[in-house]
């Protein structure tokens, strides 16, 4: 199944917290400018031509980033509540106000121990609330941390700890949206995953801060690739910095690849407009690669522009032992 336009390659990623960095948050991501949402035509992800995923922690309520973002792509991201009316509720929501697919979080049954947010107690400001929930009880312990982080404590709380194949066939059940996979990392997953009637796999480590040591996902990328074998798109984030990033996992077999962090970098140099000039900049990139690399369009990237690290140091290897 197609249902990402076919002119995107570059998608913009759930980020929680942008307010924590900036003023209007996921609200001047979407719209790209400094006035307020009546400016509905300038909103960067309708400019860039690309797809917007929000979180569904976000401190911007979804009725508001989707008004935004009318007429561009986007995507609503999900974690399963040990509440599953909540749950439903939150994606009937987010179909209601015209969101393309649901991202179905599937690594976080339990949250990873992030000793520096345990160190720090990290909770949100009090300022700050989950807009995409009625009740305060439902955020309240992202904001009063007591011995571990206040993220920590809210998953322990509120987050099915049971998740299972199981539990994405009953999310089928109630919505006919896409259903894409995030943070599938094995062939194995892939191929389970497939007798599922799910849309897509993004393969995602949770910027590495789930499991320490976990493979990188450039190095995970051509296994689910080919186990999937073209039945569903398949994408990938982490590491995404440079346009050659996006070019290697293009190469790699991925339909598109999504960016997280260089969108709060550009949010804390210049909020939306810096937003929009690191999408420009990793646009500019990948063209510039793929030029220099003999690429004169998407479809002429192929696995051959690029081998592993370890290929190159065995040669380099066996050059030295000789």
């Amino acid at each position: 199944m197609r249902f990402l336009p076919p002119s995107v390659y570059l998608l913009r990623h759930s980020s929680a917290w942008h307010t924590m960095r900036e003023s209007l948050g996921q609200l001047k991501v979407v719209t790209g400018h400094r006035r307020s949402v009546s400016w509905l035509c300038r909103t960067a992800c309708v400019k860039m031509q690309t797809c917007m995923v929000l979180s569904s922690w976000s401190t911007t309520h979804m009725r508001d980033v989707a008004l935004a973002g009318r007429g561009g792509t986007q995507w609503f991201q999900l974690y399963i509540y040990k509440d599953r009316q909540l749950t439903q509720e939150l994606v009937m929501r987010a179909e209601n106000e015209g969101f393309k697919a649901i991202v179905l979080t599937v690594d976080t049954p339990v949250l990873g121990k992030r000793l520096a947010d345990c160190r720090n107690q990290f909770c949100l400001p009090k300022h700050l609330t989950l807009a995409n929930f009625s009740s305060p009880m439902q955020g309240s312990t992202l904001i009063n941390a007591q011995e571990e982080s206040g993220l920590q404590q809210y998953v322990s709380a509120l987050i099915c700890p049971n998740l299972s194949w199981a539990s994405v066939d009953w999310l089928r059940s109630i919505t006919n949206l896409p259903i894409v996979l995030k943070g599938i990392l094995t062939a194995e997953d892939a191929l389970e995953a497939l007798n599922h009637d799910i849309q897509g796999i993004l393969v995602s480590n949770h910027g590495a801060r789930q499991l320490d040591g976990v493979l990188a996902t450039v190095d995970a990328l051509p296994e689910v690739v080919q186990a999937v074998a073209g039945r569903v798109e398949v994408y990938m984030d982490g590491g995404i910095r440079h346009g050659t990033d996006v070019l290697k996992a293009l190469a790699l077999g991925a339909r598109a690849v999504f960016i997280g962090r260089p969108v709060l970098w550009g949010l804390a140099y210049k909020g939306s407009e810096g937003v929009e000039q690191v999408l420009k900049l990793l646009n500019e990139e990948l063209k510039v690669a793929m030029t220099l690399s003999g690429c004169s369009d998407v479809s002429d990237i192929t696995g051959n522009l690029v081998v592993h690290q370890s290929h190159v140091s065995g040669r380099h290897a066996a050059r030295a032992h000789l």
